[in-house]
């Protein structure tokens, strides 16, 4: 465009002013408000937690809802703030209308963020319902934002409705989205998202955690009452996306000595699916081989004191954080050969991948684990250096600091 009786100018684009005034900010430790809708402790959270701590004299952690995530974070010294009374009705799989409802809920919640946010450099937004917070605050207060994408934005996971808002609000108001894997980018532009703004950077995990496992794996074992049994285990929340009941029926399949624990359990109103697992033991004769442990802090040792740990997703994950933490405590994997799992495991070096949903060949990979422990563990010993190498918390951060640099 042109100024009248002047020379052109040039008109840039909300994201592109937003980098401009970014850039301006003078060099000092950058003050970032983070935003997260949940309270508890996933994938999503853990690793946010690794992020926010490295900024945790300058920034500030903003929960939709509170609960464990809050503690953690405390633990770690760094600033948080509930910032709703109660969670956001919004679900994944919402149509038009439901989310429409749930805008008197949230606009409260936004006016409070663009106030927050003009006492800082940045709004890093850690989660969809972060997303349209975040994105609508920036739109008023001016602050960018970026976009920590941790949701394979497929059919599978979100409804149409929740996904074209997620597309379309990081399109129009994120300065930079960070992809947690190479299928969350694909995804993520085949939905339509703006490939120019996305970057992968893999989730971090702090290596010295599982040098020395506490308990130690054999007290774990003792504990849980698991001594000459070929233990396999499964670790997330319960839901049916999870897998858990393809590992159960996997576990009919193998010998009487093999048993599985499950360590997690429902999140967001997925009680009829831990009613359902139970049903599957019961019905299956199963119930002296598997072990449903909730919740567990002490997840390291637990994941130590396994022989083999499965991974059992229906639908693409995006990451896939346990196969990592497995890899990490040099305990062999199994996975789902789909999404983010795909870039994790290099199938007969590093773990094995099996087609998801597919319970013989999961059954199978469990029996030669179990019938060659030593080629089980020499595979899980090179997933041990791999992950180290790749995952290692420090140079995530590097990544992240690097990305964020870019746009200051």
């Amino acid at each position: 465009m042109k100024e009248e009786g002047g020379d052109e100018i040039l008109k840039l684009s909300p994201s592109q002013s937003k980098i401009c005034n970014l850039k301006s900010k003078v060099s000092m430790g950058m003050k970032i408000l983070f935003l997260d809708q949940t309270g508890k402790l996933g994938g999503a959270e853990l690793s946010l937690l690794e992020i926010a701590r490295q900024y945790r004299e300058t920034s500030l952690v903003g929960l939709f809802e509170d609960g464990l995530f809050r503690q953690a974070l405390e633990q770690q010294q760094v600033p948080v703030n509930v910032l709703a009374n109660r969670s956001i009705q919004v679900r994944k799989d919402s149509g038009l209308w439901q989310s429409l409802g749930s805008l008197g809920q949230l606009l409260p919640l936004v006016y409070r963020v663009a106030q927050l946010s003009r006492s800082y450099d940045l709004i890093y937004t850690n989660t969809q319902k972060a997303l349209v917070v975040g994105a609508l605050a920036s739109a008023i207060s001016r602050c960018p934002m970026v976009y920590h994408l941790r949701d394979i934005l497929s059919v599978e996971h979100f409804s149409r409705t929740n996904r074209g808002l997620a597309i379309s609000l990081a399109n129009r108001f994120a300065v930079r989205v960070i992809a947690n894997s190479e299928a969350t980018r694909a995804a993520f532009i085949e939905a339509g998202g703006r490939a120019d703004l996305v970057q992968v950077i893999y989730n971090g995990f702090e290596l010295s955690l599982y040098d020395t496992p506490d308990p130690a794996p054999e007290i774990t074992r003792r504990q849980l009452e698991l001594n000459d049994r070929f233990v396999v285990g499964h670790f997330s929340r319960l839901s049916p996306w999870k897998g858990q009941h393809i590992l159960i029926e996997a576990l009919a399949h193998c010998p009487d000595n093999v048993v599985a624990i499950l360590v997690g359990d429902a999140l967001f109103g997925e009680q009829d699916y831990v009613k359902q697992l139970h049903q599957q033991v019961k019905a299956l004769g199963l119930s002296d081989r598997v072990q449903f442990l909730g919740f567990r802090k002490e997840v390291i040792s637990l994941i130590a004191a396994c022989d083999l740990v499965a991974h059992t997703s229906t639908a693409p994950e995006p990451f896939g954080r346990v196969i990592v933490e497995a890899m990490l405590c040099g305990t062999p994997v199994v996975a789902a050969d789909a999404g983010g799992a795909v870039e994790l495991v290099s199938p007969g070096k590093t773990g094995w991948l099996t087609p998801p949903g597919d319970v013989l060949k999961l059954a199978s990979v469990i029996q030669d684990c179990q019938k060659m422990p030593e080629k089980a563990a020499a595979i899980a010993h090179q997933a041990q250096i791999d992950a180290r190498e790749r995952f290692d918390t420090m140079q995530i951060q590097q990544q992240i600091q690097a990305c964020l640099q870019k746009i200051r």
